[in-house]
């Protein structure tokens, strides 16, 4: 017999399996709608030609893109809205970068050492223990991230407080849809056991993982902390485990709340201002 609180969590799950559905047919229309454009753009540029040859377009500025093949993960029940005051500072000067890799960076760090991911943010610093040994990938394409400064000035943007318990971050558009351009391999995914009659397994507070579109080998830049124990499908590459202090602000953060969820992209932000302000990975 199915408790309510069995439900509950299957209720959430299927939401959320919706969501990243919807998410992926968002990336679809976005791709093709920036086809037409380029079609249109290669029309005026050919059409253009002798214009452009008499300088009367300005040739020098490049707009980047960011792609969204890594994207989304775990979660999104419509949280609560709290009217918990904002307990996080005002972010640093600047704004999230743009730059894009084709390929997942090469090998570059040592599978035995110890590593960590220390998020600097609004809201406190948040050190994570890399697992480099069970996810050598992962670590290895965070620590060439953050050396790149790719996770800098970037907004977490989104916080669940219903039946999984989460805050996502790592996507330098803050929607929820933007990756570094690459992808890499799942990792570690029988670190808690097999599924049990529900097809998940519990992520236990503390734990860091990456977020990903629902297809295998689909993670990218973003990632997500657990807050409290959650149930999710063991298809989530745990990588990184959250230090007591970090735990403390990582409390604060869930403690004032999420946001309702917005009408297109379906996050539920949290009320307090979480920036990245600066991320590092050192070696110990």
């Amino acid at each position: 017999m199915v408790t309510k609180d069995q439900r509950r969590r299957q209720l959430a799950r299927e939401k959320f399996e919706r969501q990243q559905q919807r998410r992926v047919q968002m990336r679809r229309k976005s791709r093709t709608r920036t086809s037409v454009i380029a079609a249109v753009l290669a029309v005026v540029v050919i059409g253009g030609g002798s214009a452009w040859g008499l300088g009367a377009f300005d040739s020098g500025g490049k707009k980047k893109t960011t792609d969204d093949a890594a994207a989304n993960a775990s979660t999104s029940p419509s949280a609560t809205p709290s009217k918990a005051p904002d307990p996080c500072g005002k972010a640093d000067a600047g704004a999230p970068g743009t730059e894009q890799w084709k390929t997942e960076p090469k090998m570059a760090i040592d599978k035995s050492a110890k590593y960590t991911f220390t998020l600097q943010t609004t809201c406190g610093s948040i050190p994570i223990a890399l697992d480099a040994a069970k996810a050598p990938d992962t670590a290895n394409s965070f620590k060439f991230l953050a050396d790149k400064g790719f996770f800098d000035h970037t907004k977490c943007h989104r916080l669940t407080a219903e039946g999984i318990f989460v805050l996502q971050c790592g996507d330098p558009t803050g929607q929820g849809n933007g990756g570094p351009g690459y992808t890499i391999p799942d990792e570690n995914l029988t670190a808690f056991g097999k599924a049990d009659a529900q097809k998940t397994v519990t992520y236990p507070a503390g734990t860091v993982a990456m977020a990903n579109t629902g297809q295998a080998h689909t993670g990218g830049s973003q990632f997500f902390l657990v807050y409290k124990d959650s149930p999710l499908a063991p298809s989530y590459t745990p990588f990184g485990t959250i230090d007591a202090a970090g735990m403390k602000v990582l409390d604060k953060i869930a403690a004032a709340g999420a946001q309702p969820a917005d009408q297109t992209t379906g996050n539920t932000a949290p009320n307090a201002t979480v920036v990245i302000n600066k991320a590092t990975v050192s070696k110990s």
